[in-house]
Order: C-alpha cells, then sequence, then structure tokens
C-alpha cells in the first residue's frame, strides 16, 4: 500500500530534484566540510530523494547506496547520477526505521532534510548505527522545532498544512538523546539558518490557493512571525527555517 509519503513525494519527485534548497544548500556544503570522507568508504543515504547528498559525496568514496521508499525519487537520483556520470551509485527500496542491509555495513550513513517524515525517529538511529561499522560516522541535517512546546507545536501544524506527510520536527536536545541512546558518540553539532521562498516552497507540494492563504496568514501571524522571521524580497516572500547539523560516531 502507497504512504502518504510515497504519495506526496511520488507526485513532486520532479520539483525535488529541480529544487535549490535540496540541491545546493548550504547545510549540504558544511555536511561535506565537517565529514572527513576516505576513498575506500562504503556510504548510505537513507530517504535520499532525489539523491543530492548521495550525489554529492559519491566523487569522494568507493560507493554509496541511495535508499528510498518512493520509486519516483529513485528514478530521480538514477537519472542525475548518469547525467553526472556517477557510476559507483546504486539505489535501493529502504524504509528508514527497518533497513535491510547487513550490521557494520558502512563507513558513513547519511540523511538530510527527510527525517521529519520518519514514523519513528529512534528507530531510524537505532538502525543507521546498526549498520555502521564501529568507528563509523553517522551526518544528519534536518529542520528542527524551536524548544518552547507551544511554539513547536504551531510550528509543526504549519508544516503539516503545507505537507500533509510531514511527521515532527524534533529539538537538537532531542536528536542529542536519541545519539546518545543509540551508543553514537556526538563529534559535532551545529544550527544554521535556511531561507525559504515561499511560493517555490507551496507549489513542490501542490497546495491549493486556500491552503496557500492560510500558510501565508499562518506565517504572518504570532507566534510564527517572530520565530520564521517571513520578509518581501526582490524574487518574493522569503522565510527562515533552522536546520540543524550533527555528526556522531559509533564507538
Amino acid at each position: 500500500m502507497t504512504s502518504l509519503v510515497q504519495q506526496k513525494f511520488g507526485e513532486a519527485a520532479a520539483d525535488y530534484a529541480a529544487s535549490t534548497v535540496h540541491a545546493a544548500g548550504p547545510s549540504l556544503a558544511r555536511l561535506l566540510e565537517l565529514v572527513e570522507t576516505k576513498p575506500t568508504w562504503r556510504v548510505l543515504d537513507i530517504a535520499t530523494g532525489a539523491g543530492h547528498t548521495a550525489l554529492a559525496f559519491a566523487p569522494h568514496v568507493a560507493k554509496v547506496t541511495a535508499s528510498d521508499i518512493t520509486p519516483e525519487m529513485l528514478q530521480e537520483a538514477r537519472r542525475l547520477a548518469r547525467e553526472r556520470k556517477l557510476g559507483n551509485v546504486v539505489t535501493a527500496r529502504a524504509p528508514a526505521d527497518d533497513l535491510p542491509f547487513p550490521d557494520t555495513s558502512y563507513n558513513l550513513v547519511t540523511c538530510r532534510l527527510a527525517a521529519h517524515h520518519f514514523r519513528d525517529p529512534a528507530a531510524f538511529v537505532r538502525e543507521a548505527a546498526r549498520v555502521l561499522i564501529p568507528g563509523g560516522t553517522l551526518a544528519l541535517v534536518d529542520n528542527i522545532s524551536p524548544d518552547e512546546t507551544d511554539l513547536a507545536s504551531a510550528y509543526n501544524a504549519f508544516e503539516k498544512l503545507r505537507d500533509p506527510s510531514h511527521g515532527r520536527c524534533l529539538t537538537l536536545d532531542e536528536w542529542h538523546a536519541l545519539m546518545r541512546d543509540a551508543g553514537l558518540t556526538l563529534t559535532s553539532s551545529e544550527v544554521m539558518d535556511q531561507d525559504i521562498p515561499f511560493d517555490p516552497w507551496v507549489q513542490r507540494m501542490r497546495c491549493t490557493a486556500p491552503t496557500t492563504a492560510r500558510l501565508q496568514e499562518m506565517l504572518g501571524a504570532e507566534p510564527l512571525r517572530a520565530y520564521l522571521r517571513p520578509r518581501e524580497t526582490g524574487a518574493g516572500l522569503v522565510f527562515t527555517l533552522r536546520e540543524a547539523i550533527i555528526v556522531a560516531q559509533k564507538t
């Protein structure tokens, strides 16, 4: 049975392949800086989407497995890999919380801008730790919620209105705790701003006119206005999300 995530992202696969935020956002460049790869490494990119993170690491390692649950996304990842002549990228259907890969299979596991869709983030972290070799690295990027409970609820409601397959953005402290519980040791944790152009953001999820109007209304009112900082630019309405970039090691 097709899940809501598969349905929404299957429809939007080509848009995510072309999305500047996903293809070349600052968090991707920072992730590449933080993870010191080796040419012999095997890498697993979980919830790869159109494959942007997998393809960014591929020139620096031996092999990358780009995994996702949405066939249309994997098709886009294969297309982009062919266009870039990256012969060391393979794709695999795999749920984040139940990976079909053996223990200690990978030197690096990555996951970028996807974990807020996972039904069980703790299981995802445990599975990532399981498939890592001892000393292997988990590198995660995801939007995070504010610490204040009411503001976090408002923010996640905003995200879910735009994308009904949205689960919940965790706080930075929640991610740290899940990694410690899975036996991982934090080696780097930072947060950066990510500016989001509003119109492409709603268009990727095929938002209706009433939904778009309601999202704009929420964005312009408290408590979200102070947190997301909407403003008009020459390119249109823009707001700012907070992205965590966390690197942890299996000890």
